[in-house]
């Protein structure tokens, strides 16, 4: 079972349409989170630790994600999928763009 952790900066539109695509796939555990204080989910270090694969959105979030969970990302694995906030929730072209970024970065997928 791989634990994916998806990161944007609301947790409003990226990371929860990547939680929701992805948690539908067999032998996932999905879960998404937001960087900024007024994110729907704030993310926390518990959900770093509980990780094995973290996907920021953009450069900017590995930067803050560094900055302020550092001590937390000692052997972990960020993959930044560089995909900009331009998209809505689930709209089709985020969803097809999220399978084409990730999957291949998960071996049997």
């Amino acid at each position: 079972m791989k634990k994916l952790l998806f990161i944007c900066s609301q947790n409003r539109l990226r990371s929860p349409t990547a939680e929701a695509v992805f948690s539908e796939y067999e032998g996932l555990e999905v879960d998404s989170a937001g960087l900024d204080r007024e994110a729907e989910i704030p993310l926390s270090s518990e959900a770093i630790q509980w990780a094995d694969i973290i996907f920021v959105m953009e450069k900017s979030h590995k930067n803050k994600l560094s900055n302020k969970f550092n001590l937390w990302l000692k052997g972990k694995r960020v993959v930044c999928l560089d995909i900009p906030d331009e998209y809505e929730y689930m709209e089709p072209a985020l969803v097809e763009l999220l399978k084409i970024k990730v999957l291949p970065l998960l071996g049997t997928f």
